[in-house]
């Protein structure tokens, strides 16, 4: 007995000294792999490889609450067994048809020396990345609120990003800034300050040795405000900022998160690879999002005409929008799209005509909103009346008994919680009125398409509307279409509105018309809002015409067979029955050649489009076997149908 309490001493560092080993969480391949650790002064850690390479060195983990610290002081209490996720379900809107998830799932429990709010973060880690949330747990009832995240990414030094500066809020067309409209800074160091002071948006690209890593952020609900990059980052150590103070609704409005407990944040997403086949093929944003919560929720998707990007609000009248009607039914597309100033310049009685008379073409018409209370300024109408319930309510019926299908909702004012409430609002409201949802002027997506199916689409990308708005733009779209399948369109469905072989009024367009053709395969949406006129397209060969009428209105796979972004891409997108198209696009002001292997998509024969003699014409060629070599001209395209 008397050797007891010696026992005791020798015991208890132990147990404290295992209870304080790292944990590890590994994908099912075991590529993947973290580790979460806590530093002498009791700040979590995680860090992230890809087998032998170091993508994330350690990089912080916590939050800093109005009430509480958990950012720092804490201890590693207790890693729950690692077990396995598994989900695998339907999408109609995005890059994939029918997704399945594996991943390795841990919880990590810390302790905090003071009593009140305690953290956990929970791992999940899949072949194609990484995904945490935080869980803060406690016996209050008060609401809690997150004053800043300790979440850092901690890259190596060498790693090269595609990043797209952050706006400052309130600047830009009528106070609506951000709207996440900026261009990608491409191939920057690491850690170089942002060109607009307010740090970076999601989604972020970095370049880690030949590996890739792609973050954003997923699963956003109603407790939480959209967060970016800060604008600072010593050692590529990048932190995660919270909106600026007028990102909200109302000046007394949620900015900042807050919630009663338990709490749940959304994810923070790096998806990761040796390659840029996952960065471009992943789903992860989506995987780790809230399913749909009722599977009778609205959702269809397509193509659609759209008179406004190349015509303006001029022509925003009955016969014209009844043209792009004819003009829909005569391509196949399912919709029809009638932007701003419809309620004045068409009316209501008259739209309901329109509306009918789309219906008697197997099309559906989509109407544009102001979403504004009194963020922005913006003068287009209809305005003021989709904020407050029970005017956006009885807005929804209204339209809905007209026949209208969907609506494009404009001019948002940035992340704040609020703004991510009245999003899932909008969302809820249209999905029981049977509306369908296109987001303009808008944050990024959040998996949110798969909670809300009737989320169609979100803009959220300097589109093709920026074109016609000086030479400048016009000049960049080359490389910029070159970043956005590794960026942007990397985490959801994106209205860039693309495909336009007419030319842009006052400006001299740099792309060739097969580039242009090869945006209608490359760019994803739920619905593709197409730029071209039918004057446009009734001018191009028969063979582009039934290309663009056969496209099917929705994707069942994708694939990543080349490219670099900033310089080219190239990717296969399977239609519904199983037959792939190819499309690929040369950003650069030389020549390119690519050589594919098309076994991989049991492509034997097919049809190739791409440039003629000039870059406003085209050529085809039958493809038979299972390589092709392509050779672009500067800023040319090309398309491959089966």
């Amino acid at each position: 007995m008397r050797y007891y309490p010696l026992i005791c001493l020798l015991v208890l560092p132990l147990a404290a000294a295992q209870a304080a080993k790292p944990i590890r969480i590994t994908s099912p391949d075991g590529a993947v792999q973290v580790t979460v650790d806590v530093t002498p002064q009791g700040q979590p850690t995680y860090a992230v490889r890809y087998r032998q390479a170091e993508l994330l060195r350690p990089s912080g983990l916590g939050l800093q609450l109005a009430s509480a610290d958990l950012t720092q002081g804490l201890k590693l209490r207790k890693a729950d067994k690692q077990t396995t996720v598994t989900d695998d379900y339907q999408l109609a809107t995005d890059k994939r048809a029918n997704c399945r998830y594996r991943a390795n799932r841990r919880v990590v429990h810390f302790q905090s020396p003071a009593k009140g709010p305690q953290l956990s973060v929970v791992f999940q880690v899949s072949d194609d990345g990484v995904a945490f949330q935080y869980v803060v747990e406690g016996n209050s009832q008060e609401v809690q609120r997150i004053t800043a995240e300790a979440t850092s990414f901690h890259l190596p030094a060498t790693a090269k990003g595609w990043l797209h500066p952050h706006a400052k809020a309130q600047t830009g067309f009528a106070n609506t800034q951000p709207s996440y409209e900026e261009y990608y800074q491409r191939g920057i160091a690491a850690g170089t300050p942002s060109t607009l002071g307010q740090g970076w948006s999601f989604p972020a690209l970095f370049e880690v040795g030949g590996h890739w890593v792609l973050l954003t952020e997923a699963g956003m609900g109603r407790t939480y405000s959209g967060t970016h990059l800060g604008h600072s980052a010593p050692d590529a150590e990048y932190s995660v900022a919270f909106p600026q103070a007028p990102e909200r609704t109302t000046p007394e409005a949620a900015l900042l998160p807050e919630s009663r407990l338990p709490w749940r944040t959304p994810w923070r997403v790096l998806v990761v690879g040796n390659s840029l086949r996952p960065i471009v093929e992943s789903t992860l944003t989506t995987d780790v999002s809230a399913p749909a919560q009722s599977a009778a929720l609205p959702t269809a998707p397509g193509k659609s005409s759209w008179s406004w990007v190349l015509l303006g609000d001029d022509k925003t009248t009955y016969d014209v929008q009844r043209r792009f009607i004819d003009y829909s039914a005569s391509m196949g597309w399912g919709y029809c799209l009638v932007d701003a100033l419809w309620d004045k310049q068409i009316g209501y009685d008259k739209t309901q005509e329109l509306a009918q008379y789309a219906r008697s073409k197997n099309v559906g018409l989509l109407v544009w909103y102001n979403s504004n209370g009194h963020w922005n300024e913006a003068p287009q109408t209809p305005t003021k009346v989709l904020f407050e319930a029970e005017s956006r309510r009885q807005e929804f019926a209204r339209i809905k008994q007209m026949g209208i299908a969907g609506i494009k909702v404009d001019f948002f004012g940035g992340d704040g919680q609020s703004f991510m409430n009245y999003y899932q609002d909008l969302l809820t409201d249209a999905a029981q009125a049977g509306l369908l949802v296109n987001f303009h002027g808008t944050t990024i997506p959040r998996g949110w398409n798969r909670t809300y199916p009737n989320l169609v689409t979100m803009e959220a990308v300097r589109g093709f509307e920026f074109l016609t708005f000086d030479q400048a733009n016009t000049d960049q779209e080359p490389t910029h279409c070159a970043v956005l399948p590794f960026t942007r369109n990397a985490v959801g469905p994106m209205d860039f509105t693309p495909m336009a072989f007419s030319e842009i009024r006052g400006k001299e367009r740099r792309t060739s018309n097969a580039f242009e053709l090869a945006l209608s395969v490359l760019f994803q949406s739920g619905i593709q809002h197409y730029a071209e006129v039918p004057e446009g397209m009734a001018a191009q060969p028969a063979y582009v015409r039934e290309f663009v009428q056969k496209l099917p209105p929705s994707w069942a796979d994708v694939k990543f067979l080349d490219g670099y972004p900033g310089q080219y891409a190239v990717l296969a997108r399977q239609a519904p029955g199983g037959a792939w198209y190819v499309a690929g696009i040369n950003g650069t002001d030389a020549p390119k050649t690519i050589q594919l292997d098309l076994s991989q998509l049991g492509l034997q024969k097919g049809t190739l489009i791409t440039d003629g003699d000039t870059n406003r014409s085209f050529s085809t060629q039958a493809v038979a076997g299972s390589t092709l070599s392509v050779t672009l001209p500067a800023r040319g395209g090309f398309v491959v149908q089966p």
